[in-house]
């Protein structure tokens, strides 16, 4: 290992803790600090990940113009109905909720609004709030490598049509959509048999006994809605047909060849999810009729653009890292890759950690496992394995779960890694890891 190498490596952890500990677009424009370091160091910038950061702006507008006009009000309104209409299946039934409308949504933001629904309809009939409220913010997470309009799917479908691979969203669908519910489903199984009794415990009877925690009633009692606004509906109906139409142009991609000319011309896929999302943005516009100042005020519009930034400064900082110090990381990592190629799933697993995105994670690993010969079809197999950073308890809906369970069963550990999200986390991860490269092999192999 040279001393560069050596080098260039402390930039890139210095780079991310600063980052980390500015939060927000900082981790992003960390990344850009490191970059420039590596570029000092002898280590020439790669291009710039612009496929993936257009194919993020264009969804965003779409989402954003939605929950302007109240269209994200509108899916939290329908998913507070699923659950409490299953309160004793409370934590079976809040992780498939959080998981669909995430992957429907393209968001884990989406999940923000449930959690206070989630701890009231669990602990108001007797379920450990844990339970649940440790899933929900897991389900949202393994979603993402599924939705068609998530930055992390947008960055492997930019990799395929830029490596000129014949794989694209179809078959990230049919690998990661039954992997993911595979893995939240057992890992919801395992929660419902997570710690002690509500009537067992002791710091929530101490709570209770002070006053600090109401006693569970007979029946969750649903709160007084805020009615939402006239084109809220029309709004989510709009832009889920714009999902619905991505999906359709990723599973035939006859409709999208142009006929024109001397020879028939196919649109690469990422082109036109920016089509069809800027597209559906201006719908959005002209049928709500919502400002266009308040569409840049949104939740949705500020977490998008941090997703871009974080993109744009970390994804450029590893691949030019990795591409960099290509011959010592491709030799040190292709004898096992060939070996064992699943073992490279720990390596994005380790990295999501460390990057703090998923899709930035997918940009700057998934590129290596083709140079080091894995076949398409099990990296995508492998693609839930970017869910790592829930390993340090610090991202927000990890935080918001903690706050809104007002038992003390949702917690950090004394040794903080020993976290209420650490197992729901790594057993639907590894889960779905292992059902996503059984899926690939059977099917695409």
């Amino acid at each position: 290992m040279s001393l560069s190498l050596i080098l260039q490596f402390a930039v890139i952890l210095v780079a991310l803790g600063i980052g980390a500990r500015v939060g927000g677009i900082g981790l992003g424009l960390w990344g850009g600090v490191g970059l420039l370091a590596l570029a000092f160091l002898g280590a020439a910038p790669t291009a710039p990940p612009i496929d993936v950061m257009l194919i993020i702006l264009a969804v965003i507008m779409a989402a954003s113009v939605m929950e302007a006009a109240g269209g994200i009000d509108f899916l939290v309104s329908v998913a507070e109905k699923i659950i409490r209409k299953n309160p004793k299946h409370v934590t079976i039934v809040a992780p498939l909720v959080t998981w669909t409308f995430t992957f429907l949504a393209g968001t884990g933001h989406i999940v923000y609004p449930l959690l206070p629904v989630i701890y009231e309809v669990a602990h108001q009939n007797g379920i450990r709030p844990e339970r649940p409220l440790a899933i929900a913010p897991i389900a949202t997470q393994q979603a993402i490598p599924t939705s068609p309009v998530a930055a992390a799917t947008a960055a492997m479908i930019g990799l395929f049509a830029s490596n000129k691979l014949a794989f694209g969203l179809p078959h990230i669908l049919m690998i990661c959509v039954p992997a993911t519910l595979c893995g939240v489903i057992v890992a919801a199984l395992v929660q419902t048999r997570v710690g002690k009794e509500l009537k067992d415990d002791p710091e929530y009877q101490a709570r209770l006994a002070s006053g600090e925690v109401q006693a569970p009633r007979a029946k969750a009692a649903a709160g007084q809605a805020a009615p939402l606004p006239a084109k809220a509906k029309v709004s989510a109906l709009i832009f889920l047909a714009g999902v619905a139409f991505v999906v359709v142009l990723g599973l035939f991609p006859k409709l999208r060849t142009l006929s024109g000319g001397e020879k028939p011309e196919t649109i690469a896929m990422p082109v036109a999810i920016e089509m069809v999302m800027l597209a559906i943005a201006a719908v959005l516009l002209l049928v709500t009729k919502v400002k266009s100042d308040a569409v840049t005020k949104t939740q949705t519009c500020r977490a998008g653009i941090t997703a871009v930034i974080g993109i744009f400064g970390l994804a450029w900082m590893g691949d030019t890292f990795i591409d960099a110090n290509r011959e010592v990381i491709v030799g040190g990592l292709g004898n096992m890759a060939k070996a064992a190629p699943w073992t490279f799933s720990i390596g994005l697993f380790l990295a999501s950690v460390l990057l703090y995105s998923q899709a930035a994670t997918a940009r700057a690993l998934m590129p290596l496992g083709l140079s080091l010969g894995i076949h398409p079809q099990f990296l995508i197999g492998m693609f839930p394995a970017v869910n790592g950073y829930f390993l340090i308890p610090n991202y927000g809906t990890i935080i918001a779960a903690i706050n809104f369970d007002r038992s003390g069963t949702t917690r950090i550990g004394k040794f903080v890694i020993n976290h209420s999200f650490l197992l729901p986390g790594l057993i639907s991860t590894t889960v779905a890891v292992t059902v996503g490269l059984v899926i690939a092999k059977l099917f695409f192999s």
